[in-house]
């Protein structure tokens, strides 16, 4: 590997690192600072965490658009991470509902740039300098499960130091971004020219619905997560150890994941990691004490380690390349952004009105309807290979 493309991977990873370490620093212990320092509700609190899946469904697609025709994919990942950091700090010098509601839109605003942003530039980049992107990406997995696990002894010292990890780590990978790869522009409007296409395929469309229905509760569940383990008897700390094997699960599986799709093939691999959410959810709803939650965390590497790239790849492949990037940005949207908030905002309602254990039932019986979805799909899938062959 060349020095250059060394240093431009260095940066990429240390992006994903940082980025990920200040999410998992904030997000996952969030639900429990509103509820145990703030004494907000539960609908309250669903209403805030849903904020961020609902704002990223209008302003990612419109982050790309600027970044495509204005060139500024590099310039805009700089400056909204340094906005997204700062803005997390507003939880610490504002009170009451209303007011967490304006600070979660903000923040929301400028963090649905950063992923999306960060991940076209660095598919675009491994792909053309011949580097797994999956070596990447998991440092991110990285980052979040060590966060979690720290922030999780020092939030028992002090409930507030989330924010500030937040922030100072986000700083770090605003000036990282500035040595990143810089990537070409894109073509003006690129994002509306195939909606029409993408809207009449009828596999893109039952993958989104399965996206929706499989990465939504996975997503959800960092934050519900941590509320789970300590009504269990866990404390900050255990919320971190449980992170920190849930998430560090997820890199060997990410690093396997091609292998995987190459022997098996993208909707099997697809399935085999629905099926594992689907028994993940159903057993933590009877209620199993903490150390067998502690030993059953290692099965979110399985499923959301194999589904994120088989996912990806699968949208990559059953569309035209002239459209791909359209279809990732909905894909995208619909898992991160309509799938996060539906089962958050839902999960706070389930929560205030029953307990954390009907949050994972209703997690189980949706993971179910994806599971069918995607068996069919394979299904279909092969049905419409048997009949090529036939002609």
């Amino acid at each position: 590997m060349e020095k250059q493309v060394r240093r431009d991977i260095y940066s990429l990873q240390g992006f994903y690192l940082f980025v990920f370490f200040g999410i998992g620093s904030l997000f996952p212990l969030l639900s429990v600072y509103l509820s145990d320092i703030e004494k907000l509700n539960g609908y309250q609190i669903g209403i805030i965490l849903s904020l961020g899946p609902v704002v990223m469904i209008f302003f990612q697609p419109l982050w790309g658009m600027i970044a495509d025709m204005k060139n500024l994919h590099n310039r805009l990942l700089t400056v909204t991470t340094l906005i997204t950091g700062i803005s997390a700090l507003g939880y610490l010098f504002f009170e009451g509902f209303f007011l967490f509601i304006l600070v979660a839109i903000v923040l929301a605003i400028f963090q649905s740039a950063i992923i999306p942003l960060s991940d076209s530039i660095s598919l675009k980049y491994t792909s053309s300098a011949g580097v797994n992107y999956g070596n990447v990406r998991l440092f991110g997995s990285l980052g979040f499960g060590v966060a979690v696990f720290l922030m999780g002894k020092l939030s028992e010292w002090n409930p507030q130091v989330i924010f500030y990890a937040f922030f100072l780590t986000l700083l770090i990978a605003g000036a990282i971004s500035l040595k990143m790869p810089r990537e070409a522009a894109g073509k003006p409007n690129g994002l509306l020219s195939g909606i029409k296409d993408l809207m009449g395929m009828k596999r893109f469309l039952v993958f989104l619905a399965i996206t929706f229905m499989i990465f939504g509760p996975n997503l959800a569940n960092n934050f519900y997560f941590s509320l789970f383990v300590e009504d269990r008897g866990g404390t900050y700390t255990g919320i971190g150890i449980a992170f920190l094997i849930a998430v560090l699960s997820e890199i060997p599986f990410m690093r396997a994941a091609g292998s995987w799709i190459h022997k098996l093939g993208l909707l099997q691999v697809a399935v085999m990691a629905a099926l594992v959410s689907l028994i993940r959810w159903i057993f933590y709803f009877t209620e199993p004490g903490l150390t067998l939650i502690y030993a059953s965390a290692v099965v979110q590497g399985f499923s959301l380690g194999l589904f994120i790239p088989a996912g990806l790849q699968y949208i990559r492949e059953i569309t035209p390349k002239h459209i791909t990037a359209t279809a990732v940005t909905i894909y995208s949207a619909v898992g991160n952004g309509l799938g996060n908030w539906f089962f958050t905002f839902v999960g706070g309602i389930i929560f205030e009105e029953f307990n954390i254990y009907g949050v994972y039932l209703f997690f189980a019986v949706l993971t179910l309807v994806g599971v069918l979805l995607t068996v069919w799909l394979l299904r279909d899938h092969k049905k419409v290979q048997i009949q090529m062959c036939d002609r």
